[in-house]
């Protein structure tokens, strides 16, 4: 999903047909993705709330929330892969939403990949020096992605500053790949960064309540 979603940012790339089917193949594998995690959604009510847990919830939810609304405003503008819902929704309205939505599917994808990275990476064992040495490299990468993603205004789309996207398309194919790619990773790298710091949080909450013990 996550190749799939970066092909999807990249528009000007792929043209019109393949995005429109892009965003069809997207909609099938996240609802399959949702009927094969339905235990999560069968206990979403059950068992107490940490920290991280409430932010995982709530980063999940609006993912699948942006999700919904990106697929349903696709389909409204379709003109390929499902023409004959076009106009389930006024123009000009299905259009904003699909460009607004889209970026925030974006960052939530991120942040929902980096979540999941310490649990990933926690059999991993290697040296102070060396870890810190490593880790430099996804914080420059990182700054990088931040870097990108302001300055191709993606803030005016998340928050319907522009109704239309400003696209490169001159930009070489592999350049706007890798853009998207770049920046991507910074929402991951912030997804990480929340997953370790409620980790934090969670051991020294233990700790306190052993002491107190």
């Amino acid at each position: 999903m996550t190749v799939i979603l970066l092909a999807l940012m990249a528009y000007q790339v792929t043209g019109e047909a393949v995005h429109e089917w892009g965003g069809i193949i997207m909609t099938i594998l996240v609802i399959t993705h949702q009927i094969l995690n339905r235990r999560w959604y069968a206990v979403l009510f059950k068992g107490k709330y940490n920290l991280y847990r409430i932010i995982t919830t709530c980063i999940n939810l609006l993912l699948l929330a942006a999700i919904a609304v990106t697929a349903f405003c696709g389909m409204s503008m379709s003109g390929y892969a499902v023409p004959f819902l076009y106009g389930m929704a006024p123009v000009a309205f299905v259009r904003r939403f699909h460009l607004s939505m889209s970026h925030w599917a974006f960052v939530l994808m991120g942040m929902h990949l980096g979540l999941h990275v310490p649990a990933m990476t926690a059999r991993f064992k290697i040296g102070t020096k060396i870890k810190t040495i490593v880790g430099i490299i996804p914080m420059v990468i990182g700054a990088c992605g931040l870097y990108l993603f302001l300055e191709n205004r993606m803030p005016d789309y998340l928050f319907f500053k522009v109704p239309f996207a400003f696209l490169d398309y001159e930009k070489a194919s592999v350049l706007v790949f890798a853009e998207s790619l770049v920046m991507l990773f910074f929402w991951i790298l912030t997804g990480t960064m929340i997953a370790v710091i409620c980790s934090v949080i969670r051991r020294k909450n233990m700790k306190d309540k052993h002491d107190k013990d």
